[in-house]
């Protein structure tokens, strides 16, 4: 069996946003090993997109013999960025010269007992505080989302320990594949452009995503049912560059754009 050697640092989104590749590769009957972020890779090894995962480059890795190394690093191999404007993914697989063949919903199965289970998800954070706006944009979200008749609660992943100061009402977890199992059967997911955002799209869940100072056309997520929300400033995109003021995160205008696109799906 021919065996590939890949290498991506990163969150979650960045992450779940190179599990195109690994299950192409997959697919051509490759033995690969990972390295990286081991509880986020733990979620294509359980749907059998990966073989090994380790968090560096141990001796009893570097020392197998590898037919493909997939290194994408600032220090060697591939760029793990684009120097253009397009889609992470398209960038992938055109720096690999590879053909797209991937799946757009991830395969994980959810749990009986799930506390997300034909809930309203609505997830608050993100890996920088600079693409969070106020938690006020959330409790409007919420407030209208009980009015039409849904049931909502918050999620609490990895470094989201603040949103607990804002409500009781939230189930936490901070294991990526357990959370991916609760929320494939939520009703609908809110979110940021936030790791937990890349997952609930991947998974197949309608998902409306706020994006403020970074650039959805490169980190737009993997899915075929999200929405994008962003005001579209000039001045956007920015991040991490991102000034004091922060418009392209305004409150009113952000949940005004969420009313029209939730009435426009929903009609």
């Amino acid at each position: 069996m021919k065996k590939l050697l890949f290498y991506r640092r990163g969150g979650l989104g960045d992450t779940l946003l190179t599990f195109p590749l690994l299950e192409t590769f997959k697919k051509r009957k490759y033995y690969i090993v990972a390295i990286g972020n081991t509880e986020y890779f733990k979620i294509a090894k359980h749907i059998g997109w990966l073989d090994e995962i380790y968090s560096d480059f141990y001796p009893q890795i570097l020392g197998k013999d590898y037919e493909t190394k997939i290194i994408f690093s600032k220090l060697k191999g591939f760029d793990p960025f684009p120097s253009k404007r397009i889609w992470i993914i398209d960038y992938y697989f055109k720096t690999l010269n590879l053909e797209k063949d991937f799946s757009w919903i991830l395969p994980v199965k959810e749990i009986s007992n799930s506390p997300l289970k034909n809930k309203a998800v609505l997830h608050p954070g993100s890996g920088s505080f600079k693409k969070i706006p106020d938690f006020s944009l959330f409790e409007k979200i919420e407030k209208f989302l009980i009015s039409q008749g849904f049931k909502t609660i918050y999620l609490i992943g990895e470094g989201d320990q603040w949103i607990k100061n804002f409500t009781k009402n939230y189930w936490e977890s901070l294991d990526p594949l357990k959370i991916a199992q609760a929320l494939k059967s939520a009703k609908i997911f809110i979110g940021l452009d936030s790791g937990i955002s890349h997952l609930a799209s991947y998974l197949g869940v309608k998902s409306f995503i706020f994006f403020g100072p970074t650039d959805p056309v490169i980190w737009k997520p993997i899915g075929l049912n999200y929405t994008i929300i962003s005001l579209n400033l000039k001045c956007s995109p920015c991040f991490p560059n991102v000034c004091k003021d922060r418009p392209c995160l305004d409150t009113e205008f952000l949940f005004k754009k969420f009313l029209n696109q939730f009435y426009c799906l929903n009609k």
